[in-house]
């Protein structure tokens, strides 16, 4: 299983991004896509996740600001951001939490990180 994500970049504050992360390979079912973000010196954090058939969940510092989508038919997450802070600049990871085939067991997946970078 892959995760290709895109969509980072650099962009002022107050604007906005969107990334996408597309999983693909031997995917039986995915439970939980999000994104995860890493700043310099600090540990990864969680964003955003999105279990399949349930509500988004939000880290408090990005509510109100970033939605977390999915397409399950393109077994692609897609992450808005808007309204972006400095404090927000980081590389941002895609997760998955997979099942490979049926009835097997659950494996967790990441992406390959894309730079969010927000200038004051």
């Amino acid at each position: 299983v892959q995760l290709q994500a895109s969509g980072g970049g650099l962009v002022q504050a107050g604007g906005s991004l969107r990334l996408s992360c597309a999983a693909s390979g031997s995917i039986f079912s995915i439970n939980v896509m999000g994104w995860y973000r890493q700043a310099p010196g600090n540990k990864r954090e969680l964003v955003a996740s999105i279990i399949t058939g349930g509500s988004p969940n939000y880290a408090d510092s990005v509510k109100g600001r970033f939605t977390i989508s999915r397409d399950n038919a393109k077994n692609t997450v897609y992450l808005q951001m808007n309204s972006l802070k400095p404090e927000d600049t980081a590389i941002y990871y895609c997760h998955a939490v997979v099942r490979v085939v049926a009835g097997g067991g659950l494996y967790v997946y990441w992406g390959q990180g894309t730079q969010v970078t927000v200038s004051s």
